[in-house]
């Protein structure tokens, strides 16, 4: 039961992320980079003020002060100059698309483990399967002219791919 919950919550969160890529993909890829960004500098200021309270000899050992600097750095480039990033679109959706392939590879392994287990059902996985696997053929293959049309169908693959999984987990018949 703790399983159907956690993928449920995960494929909701999946679906909330992909209407947001549909509604501005620049803007919320800059609020995640802005996000990072926050989060490095809070690393980095514990780092350095570890490094200051830590016995010297410990300190030194420990290079906290160098890594919270440069964390510290890293994070506002990440706040202040996030454009940069965004121009790595292409990139990132690449690297995304690989992602899904990998998730897609994963799936087609449940589908063959729920056909070895005599698990009803297994043609939804096989199903989500071969979805996540168009999905990543089409992201990989990039036919998109612009960048912005590639992240509205991420978002349109994300919720479709969530929903199929949800329907898995609620109509999976397993051992109870």
């Amino acid at each position: 039961m703790k399983e159907k919950s956690s993928i449920i919550i995960m494929s909701l969160a999946e679906i909330l992320v992909g209407i947001l890529l549909l509604v501005n993909p620049v803007g919320l890829t800059t609020w995640i980079l802005m996000a990072f960004g926050i989060g490095l500098i809070l690393f980095g200021a514990y780092n350095i003020i570890q490094y200051f309270r830590l016995p010297a000899g410990e300190a030194a050992m420990k290079k906290s002060l160098a890594a919270g600097i440069l964390a510290v750095l890293i994070g506002l480039w990440f706040v202040l100059r996030n454009d940069w990033l965004i121009a790595l679109f292409p990139l990132l959706t690449t690297l995304y698309g690989v992602g899904v392939l990998v998730n897609g590879v994963l799936k087609i392994q449940w589908a063959a483990d729920m056909v070895r287990l005599k698990r009803g059902q297994w043609v939804w996985m096989a199903l989500s399967a071969a979805v996540t696997l168009i999905c990543a053929a089409v992201i990989l293959a990039h036919p998109f002219s612009t960048t912005a049309a590639l992240w509205i169908f991420i978002g349109i693959s994300m919720i479709v791919e969530a929903v199929i999984d949800i329907m898995v987990v609620l109509f999976k018949k397993g051992k109870k």
